[in-house]
């Protein structure tokens, strides 16, 4: 049978377009990151070894500063397939799913291990497999960045929250900061943070809440006579990549991202927490004084205070007492 040559092109077209298929089908699968945090930040270099150990199955590309999607716009890229891999604030999930909450609240982890804990328990396990259910993502591990102690220019002694009595503590705008501030006994002030320096220098403020490093940057330490270490909050983000990603690799490819995740989340902890112990040195070189309260005190004071407010109204029953016997 002989062929018309328009049936000969469209033949040659589909040979051509059948041998180009290989080459397609080797292309790695674009994984774009977005975080608000700086490429200098050590989780920056926690990215970098992330995106090496994946680097044969994915073309990474990282975007720091929030320059591809402003901080609190990141879930809802995911969910639209605008992105595939986060970091992402448990405030950002507890807006679309408010059970989240109970894990922005003051003293609900006491330190890094008990923050792993959780999430490695049945308990943990289960929010992150709700999460997958409901928003369409899938959390691959918290990413600790410092725990939030508190710096006072006056020089008073603090030991419980009822020491925190009249003090005029900054803390960042919005409702449930606003209700951190006063589950440590103190008289919240909302304050922008490139304020506060010049706000503890002039009294308009007592003191802030910090984690150390943010303390150095800042050099707030040029404006406070002590650091106490109350700990109240464990600072942590959520390595997030879409359900649609997750859900394209194979097993082996998801055990593999997934130890990539551990292992670079693993490294970050040991950085920051090397870190905040250097800094809680230098600032007592710099004259600081540094101690620790009853924390136990202010541990139980702030559940007692979340637990009696509407804040608490959307945390599983029994959660909070789980959390503590971890």
């Amino acid at each position: 049978m002989k062929l018309t040559r328009r049936q000969t092109l469209i033949a040659g077209g589909l040979l051509a377009a059948s041998t180009a298929l290989p080459a397609l089908a080797a292309d790695k699968p674009k994984l774009r990151f977005s975080a608000v945090f700086s490429d200098q930040d050590i989780r920056a270099e926690m990215m970098k070894k992330f995106s090496d150990a994946i680097k044969d199955d994915f073309d990474y590309e990282g975007y720091y500063g929030g320059t591809l999607f402003k901080q609190g716009t990141e879930l809802v890229a995911l969910q639209r397939g605008n992105l595939e891999l986060s970091n992402i604030a448990p405030q950002d999930f507890s807006k679309q799913m408010p059970e989240w909450s109970i894990v922005t609240a003051a003293y609900v982890f006491r330190d890094t291990d008990h923050l792993k804990k959780f999430f490695a328990s049945e308990m943990g396990e289960a929010l992150k497999k709700r999460t997958e259910e409901q928003l369409h993502v899938r959390v691959l591990g918290p990413t600790y960045f410092g725990v939030r102690q508190v710096g006072l220019k006056p020089d008073k002694k603090i030991n419980t929250p009822a020491d925190m009595a009249g003090i005029k503590l900054r803390m960042p705008g919005g409702e449930a900061w606003q209700f951190l501030g006063k589950s440590l006994g103190a008289n919240p002030v909302a304050m922008a943070y490139a304020e506060v320096y010049t706000g503890l220098q002039t009294g308009a403020i007592d003191g802030q809440d910090n984690p150390l490093p943010n303390v150095q940057n800042m050099k707030f330490y040029e404006v406070m006579s002590q650091i106490v270490l109350t700990s109240h909050l464990v600072g942590f983000d959520l390595l997030t990549v879409s359900s649609k990603t997750w859900n394209a690799m194979s097993p082996e490819l998801q055990k593999k991202f997934q130890k990539a995740a551990d292992d670079a989340i693993d490294w970050s902890t040991g950085q920051h927490l090397a870190r905040e112990k250097e800094l809680a040195s230098s600032f007592e070189k710099k004259g600081l004084k540094i101690y620790k309260p009853d924390v136990d005190a202010f541990r139980a004071y702030a559940q007692k205070t979340y637990l009696a407010s509407d804040l608490a109204k959307s945390w599983p029953a029994g959660m909070l007492d789980k959390i503590n016997a971890l």
